[in-house]
């Protein structure tokens, strides 16, 4: 059922797909951080992104998938290589040489550069309440990453490499977005990953000679990063993605640092701080702001015209709300 709020239309599975991949993004957080201690960077990205494949794959051969339209695969490649590969590779190492709080930081650049390159490339604009929202939200991130720091030494290379992850992040999105004009989010998600996947292939020895020396927990973890956080959470997005703006979407995952907060407290029973609970609240409160319909100008008067043969044309899709020159966009929210 939608619902008519300012204009638009809140597809309720789309926001409900949102949920679902905040959640299972933050709650990886926490698995990394268990099996990272016994498998390397891109091992660990590596068998990620096998599980994720194969379970993945099965769906599509159970629901009898086709392959993509050539026109999007380009996109698929693009998010594949950068997103799937580079980005997961690239946070695992990164989060080894940098303290949590500065990690958090700089990978909450991404929605930011989202948001930029998705106004500039895909014409999406630049909404000022998303930008606004995003302000909010980074700065609570910020006092997020303050608050986890406890201190910590950060090198030049760890920071490099979280730079690296929030720039492919981003890229990724934006190259993911146009892909879905051509292909199902099932088709985007299960061919990026197999992309993805591929393109760590090199760590496949590393991932061989580590399986059988690493404990049962955080093996148990790399399978459920796969299942979980990869599989289900790409495809959620996918699906959100393809019913809402690039911008709009990533602004969403300023959510996470709060939810992580949240799990860690349940699962590793790490009590936060006030000022990780205030940056929390902020991150939050940000997303809602981005959230909010934009307002419009009250249409000019117009003299009335009787119903029924005599009444003029239908307004045109710009006099409704819908930018000139597009089709009328279903927002999640």
């Amino acid at each position: 059922m939608d619902h008519a709020t300012g204009g638009t239309r809140i597809d309720r599975r789309a926001l409900a797909a949102v949920v679902v991949t905040v959640v299972l993004w933050a709650s990886a957080f926490v698995s990394i951080r268990v099996s990272a201690e016994h498998y390397a960077p891109g091992a660990l990205a590596l068998g990620r992104l096998l599980i994720a494949s194969l379970a993945l794959g099965c769906v599509f051969l159970l629901k009898r998938g086709t392959l993509p339209d050539r026109r999007a695969w380009p996109g698929i490649a693009g998010a594949g290589v950068m997103w799937f590969g580079v980005y997961m590779v690239a946070l695992n190492w990164g989060e080894q040489l940098v303290d949590a709080g500065t990690a958090a930081m700089l990978v909450n650049i991404g929605p930011v550069l989202i948001a930029l390159l998705s106004g500039w490339l895909l014409k999406e604009g630049f909404p000022p309440l998303l930008l606004a929202g995003m302000a909010v939200s980074f700065a609570g991130a910020a006092v997020v990453g303050l608050s986890m720091s406890g201190g910590g030494s950060s090198s030049l290379a760890g920071v490099v490499l979280c730079l690296v992850a929030a720039v492919t992040y981003a890229a990724g999105v934006v190259a993911q977005k146009p892909a879905l004009r051509y292909a199902s989010p099932m088709q985007v998600t299960t061919f990026g990953c197999f992309v993805g996947t591929a393109a760590c292939l090199p760590f496949g020895g590393r991932l061989l000679a580590e399986l059988p020396e690493a404990p049962l927990p955080a093996t148990l973890n790399l399978v459920y990063l796969g299942l979980f956080p990869t599989a289900l959470a790409f495809s959620t997005w996918a699906y959100a993605l393809a019913r809402t703006t690039a911008g709009k979407l990533g602004a969403t995952t300023y959510a996470v640092p709060a939810v992580v907060v949240l799990i860690s407290w349940i699962t590793l029973e790490e009590v936060p701080g006030w000022l990780t609970l205030l940056g929390g609240a902020v991150c939050l409160a940000g997303v809602a702001v981005s959230r909010l319909p934009a307002r419009r100008p009250a249409a000019a008067a117009a003299p009335e015209q009787p119903p029924g043969p005599l009444a003029g044309p239908a307004a045109p899709k710009e006099a409704r709300g819908a930018a000139p020159g597009t089709d009328e966009q279903v927002e999640v929210g």
